[in-house]
């Protein structure tokens, strides 16, 4: 696990040292903070699964945030794009460090939950990057390293084609893969002796591997030259450890699907 931790302190160490594209070069390490920055805040609202593997639907809220120097606008960008710090931007591929807020699941939210272990609030923490093989398509990559809530490792792939319709409205969708490794599938999917004894759930030790593959489109609205808004939903299939839980095989569904709204706001500032 350690060493996870370490390769993903060096890939951001690394990241850190490289300046954008185009950037003035100056000689401190951190000269790279000078200049033209943007943020984007925002929040989205959905309808989605309990807890992971559910078959029950609740509504949730999460923040939206990107961060990054100024340069061309950005191309294409999603609901599914966890909190982002781009270090590297050009045009075509961009690379960072990325986060995601996890929600903690309580036993006493569900009865489907009962006798199994609780799981705290956390994070994941890791390194994306994106490019685009044409003017129309993006594909994009997460690795993210589980802090508090789960010690494993998780990673999505997503690839998006776009279309603006109108000068204000774009429509997006394409295919989705996550993974993760054997801790993370441990905490959400597994049930060891005590948790099968206290729930009636069958035994479960899962490896490592797919999580699930979907689907997911939006229809985005530019309302104003820094205020977006969009619709979106999206179907995932779970898939090995996930897919054959018992957890799941027998008090949830590996069909999962969600569906909500969302808006963003972007600033523009500049670092002296």
């Amino acid at each position: 696990m350690s060493k996870r931790i370490v390769a993903l302190g060096l890939a951001a160490a690394a990241a850190l040292g490289v300046a954008p594209a185009g950037a003035e070069e100056k000689s401190g390490f951190f000269d790279w903070v000078h200049g033209d920055w943007y943020l984007t805040v925002g929040a989205a609202g959905f309808a989605a699964p309990e807890f992971e593997g559910a078959s029950d639907m609740v509504f949730r809220a999460t923040p939206m945030i990107s961060l990054g120097k100024a340069g061309p606008e950005a191309r294409f960008t999603s609901r599914n794009d966890n909190i982002s710090l781009s270090f590297m931007d050009t045009g075509a591929f961009r690379a960072g460090a990325v986060g995601k807020i996890v929600f903690p699941r309580d036993s006493d939210d569900s009865d489907e939950l009962d006798g199994l272990s609780d799981v705290k609030w956390g994070a994941e923490l890791g390194a994306f990057a994106e490019f685009y093989p044409t003017d129309w398509l993006r594909v994009r990559g997460e690795l993210r390293q589980g802090v508090f809530a789960h010690q494993g490792m998780a990673g999505d792939i997503a690839v998006d084609a776009f279309k603006d319709v109108t000068e204000a409205i774009r429509v997006s969708g394409g295919p989705r893969l996550s993974f993760a490794s054997a801790d993370y599938f441990e905490t959400y999917y597994g049930v060891d002796a005590g948790e099968s004894a206290a729930s009636g759930l069958a035994e479960y030790d899962p490896g490592g591997g797919l999580k699930s593959a979907g689907v997911g489109g939006a229809i985005t609205w530019k309302a104003t030259e820094k205020v977006t808004a969009s619709l979106f939903g999206e179907y995932a299939r779970l898939l090995g450890p996930a897919a054959d839980s018992s957890l799941v095989k027998e008090r949830g569904s590996v069909d999962q699907f969600m569906v909500g709204l969302s808006t963003t706001y972007r600033f523009d500032f500049t670092v002296p």
